[in-house]
């Protein structure tokens, strides 16, 4: 509640607006705190969007409007906009494929060839430290256990069913879509299949930069 001393003649709740400026006594050179509260929250506020902003039920004119209820002085809205902007546009992306962004029945041949395979998500438990499927250490399931290769399996399945029902509602009626992408027989383990073995390579690798780096080598 605003004090007497506060109150406009009208009634109305004055205003007090941040000083402008660059000076010594601006909000630019005095809002270092709020900014880093900004930075802190960063990940909190893409894991939001992504999660949470479904972007396939706004209006038809693609513009997605943000607001920032923040001071308008100062680098900091720009810095909260920026986050922002950098998660939608990552929803965007991770949302494009899997739905559909073409007009109805509007194709006729689909072609896909070595690339839905990297759509599906990482299964949350798969890197949560208190999962049994924890896959430490590892940057594929390549080796590992049978736990972990359903988590994958079913995220696969149920991002490809995504993926599918999308397309179905962009190829018009008798139409085509042919899709080609690396596969594993029943009888092969993971752990024998090439495609598996050099992302187990490369998970090594990464590994082994990452323990240099933190000994400082």
């Amino acid at each position: 509640m605003a004090t007497e001393k506060e109150m406009s003649e009208d009634g109305e709740g004055k205003a007090y607006p941040m000083k402008g400026g660059n000076g010594p006594y601006s909000y630019s050179n005095n809002s270092s705190y709020q900014r880093g509260v900004a930075n802190s929250a960063k990940k909190l506020v893409s894991e939001a969007i992504v999660e949470n902003l479904d972007i396939l039920n706004f209006s038809p004119s693609n513009t997605i409007k943000v607001a920032d209820l923040g001071c308008p002085v100062g680098p900091n809205t720009l810095l909260a906009v920026q986050n922002i902007l950098e998660a939608i546009e990552l929803k965007c992306q991770t949302q494009g494929l899997l739905n559909s962004q073409i007009p109805y029945h509007s194709l006729h041949v689909v072609h896909t060839s070595f690339a839905i395979h990297w759509l599906p998500g990482v299964p949350r438990e798969v890197v949560d430290k208190s999962s049994p499927v924890w896959n430490k250490g590892k940057i594929y399931c390549s080796s590992a256990s049978d736990e972990d290769v359903e988590a994958y399996s079913a995220q696969c399945a149920e991002d490809m069913a995504r993926f599918l029902q999308a397309r179905a509602e962009e190829i018009a009626d008798s139409g085509l879509m042919i899709i080609i992408f690396p596969a594993r027989p029943d009888e092969t383990p993971q752990s024998q299949v090439s495609f598996n073995i050099a992302h187990h390579l490369l998970g090594s690798c990464l590994i082994d930069m990452a323990k240099k780096a933190r000994n400082g080598e």
